[in-house]
């Protein structure tokens, strides 16, 4: 059965004027325009939707039968575009976003934060992995944006500058070397430092740092969170090297505090980075543009 919705739309409009005249003003056509519509609307059918009366047109028994249905589906069409426009429009739709384990946890929850007052009608899921993963789940298409550090393999990658990284090595307040003003890289190497798990990030620029001035660090202890590693240190069982942006609370309470050693602090960066040569979502493309635009706000 041939109906089209601009039949169905000639149909409605008639039906609430029960006037063909005024359905031509509404529908801003002619009212022979309205009549053929109408007509063919009633020649699919098989049967009469209105009858002429004395004060206009009325509808039929079969034609108050399909009005609440035409209803439905021309309303259901209107929510369509709506939402097909607010989804253009960035004013809803998903955002799926994968991080690196200190990035996820210390930095873009406030980034995330900003962007949903911004567009509160778009839904963010956040994945908070380590850097391997993160760039899997890129290639893979199952991150739309990412924040992370430590990038080796940019190839197929569109990356920018997000945020300062600064790592600096903390202790606890009662370390031995305290007091002391810029320790010497090799001194502070024989030091038994607690470090995340191969693959983490941060550990591969620390091992990258003391690689350069020739050094190896001395690991007395793997652990697999920064949340570990702070307490560890707090418990005097060593040194390590963190982004001051996962140890702020603790500087503020005095539970850890930050060697003055050569060479530290390391400026680092946060990186934004998506898959290139893909088309984004409006959402994703949104938060992409929001985020760099945020970064020149917390600077």
């Amino acid at each position: 059965m041939d109906v089209s919705l601009r039949q169905l739309q000639v149909f409605r409009s008639v039906a609430r004027h029960r006037s063909f005249s005024r359905a031509a003003e509404d529908l801003v056509i002619s009212q022979p325009a309205v009549s053929a519509q109408v007509k063919s609307l009633e020649q699919v059918l098989g049967v009469p939707l209105f009858q002429r009366t004395g004060r206009g047109v009325e509808l039929t028994e079969a034609g108050r039968q399909l009005l609440p249905y035409a209803e439905r589906l021309l309303d259901l069409l209107d929510e369509a575009l709506a939402a097909v426009h607010e989804l253009r429009c960035a004013q809803r739709g998903q955002v799926r976003v994968a991080a690196s384990t200190t990035a996820g946890i210390y930095v873009v929850p406030r980034a995330l934060g900003a962007f949903h007052r911004a567009y509160p009608g778009v839904e963010l899921s956040l994945d908070v992995l380590n850097r391997f993963a993160v760039h899997q789940r890129l290639l893979a298409g199952d991150a739309d944006v990412a924040i992370m550090g430590l990038i080796e393999d940019p190839q197929d990658l569109e990356i920018e500058q997000f945020l300062p990284n600064e790592l600096v090595v903390i202790a606890s307040p009662r370390h031995h070397l305290a007091r002391r003003h810029q320790i010497p890289l090799d001194e502070i190497a024989r030091e038994p430092f607690l470090v995340r798990e191969i693959g983490s990030g941060t550990r591969a620029d620390m091992e990258r740092i003391f690689a350069e001035a020739g050094l190896s660090p001395r690991v007395a202890m793997e652990l697999r969170s920064n949340g570990a590693i702070k307490q560890a240190v707090a418990a005097d069982l060593g040194v390590a090297v963190m982004p001051r942006d996962a140890i702020g609370l603790e500087l503020e309470t005095g539970r850890l505090i930050v060697l003055d050693v050569q060479g530290f602090p390391v400026r680092r960066w946060w990186s934004l980075v998506r898959r290139a040569g893909r088309q984004p979502s409006a959402a994703a493309d949104a938060l992409w543009n929001f985020l760099l635009q945020y970064r020149l706000q917390v600077r």
